[in-house]
């Protein structure tokens, strides 16, 4: 896994060229027909009639998800999905208290795992472990949280968008509307991703950003606490969520406090799609947690059997973002209906 490092600024140049060349082939994956890409399949020594042949591989991916989140369902499909193309056993874990998540890795390097996709909602708890499985030569990449931080742990890839530009974005597109208070509902105190979209928006945002901490894991309590501070402070005229579940508790709040603040999320789940559909939720921005899953899979798979690592151990490859409003949101809603989206 050693590599030679880059220049600051040639990275930066290549993280841009990986970022145009994943968006240029998703665009080219959806106009390609469905025999051509079987063929270029079955052309390839190791898989056969679109599924691998290679020797049976075991990898386990450990993730920060609450259990029960529809965001996690989604990247476990994709996950699912790579797994049973590429003749692998997947094993999935969760656990959202990153000392018990660094355990679940433990456990995946006592079991010799071939490979490990994991997140790194909170870098410093996980920096030991995933230490331990690079030293024992497991191959490990990352996905969804932590790309500030997968190359100083020596990962082969990552996977996923980039939460500062992403916030950024989210903040610069409210300045087009007559937004000037917003509230960043924060649902995990001290996951990385999360702090950094919040300030990504207060960054791109031209008005006031105030932040607002609630329990992800008690929805009657995120519920309570945004309505409260809804209560409290009448001039908030924005919302802005982190997860497709608050922004649905959040629209309960905005209802029932007679607030006139709009919502804008991060993430998708399908009822978060009806509520755009319905004007609930004015728009969201979308990583593609599906295509997350499938990637470091897949990725984990390229490396065992043809030395392939994706950005080429210096770019992290971008999934996202991509804004989902009541323009685009009717196709949208057709993959979210396959559970890809």
């Amino acid at each position: 896994m050693n590599r030679t490092p880059l220049s600051r600024s040639r990275s930066r140049r290549l993280a841009s060229a990986v970022a145009v060349a994943a968006a240029a082939a998703l665009v080219l994956a959806g106009c390609s027909s469905s025999s051509g890409g079987k063929q270029a399949e079955e052309a390839d020594s190791n898989v056969s009639a679109g599924k691998a042949t290679t020797p049976r591989m075991t990898i386990a991916m450990v993730t920060h998800a609450p259990s029960g989140d529809t965001f996690w369902d989604t990247i476990r499909k994709g996950a699912e999905a790579a797994a049973a193309k590429d003749n692998v056993k997947l094993i999935y874990s969760n656990d959202e208290t990153a000392a018990d998540q660094a355990n679940l890795v433990q456990n995946a390097i006592d079991q010799k795992v071939d490979g490990i996709a994991v997140t790194l909602a909170k870098p410093d708890a996980m920096k030991a472990v995933v230490e331990k499985a690079v030293k024992a030569g497991i191959p490990v990449v990352g996905f969804n949280a932590g790309m500030s931080d997968w190359q100083k742990q020596g990962l082969l890839s990552f996977f996923g968008q980039d939460e500062a530009i992403s916030g950024e974005a989210l903040g610069t597109r409210l300045n087009s509307t007559d937004a000037k208070h917003a509230l960043c509902v924060v649902q995990v105190q001290g996951a990385v991703n999360l702090e950094q979209r919040c300030a990504g928006v207060e960054k791109g945002f031209k008005g006031k950003t105030d932040k607002l901490y609630v329990n992800g894991a008690d929805m009657p309590s995120v519920k309570s606490t945004i309505t409260a501070k809804l209560k409290q402070d009448s001039s908030i005229d924005q919302v802005v969520t982190l997860g497709a579940p608050i922004a649905l508790t959040a629209a309960q709040s905005v209802d029932e406090t007679g607030s006139k603040a709009r919502i804008a999320t991060f993430d998708l789940n399908k009822e978060l799609i009806a509520a755009i559909k319905d004007g609930d939720i004015e728009f969201a921005v979308d990583q593609q947690p599906y295509l997350q899953g499938y990637l470091a899979i897949d990725s984990l798979w390229l490396y065992k059997n043809n030395g392939n690592y994706s950005g080429g151990g210096e770019a992290p490859i971008l999934t996202g973002p991509a804004f989902v409003d009541k323009a685009n949101v009717d196709t949208i809603a057709a993959f979210a209906a396959k559970g890809t989206r």
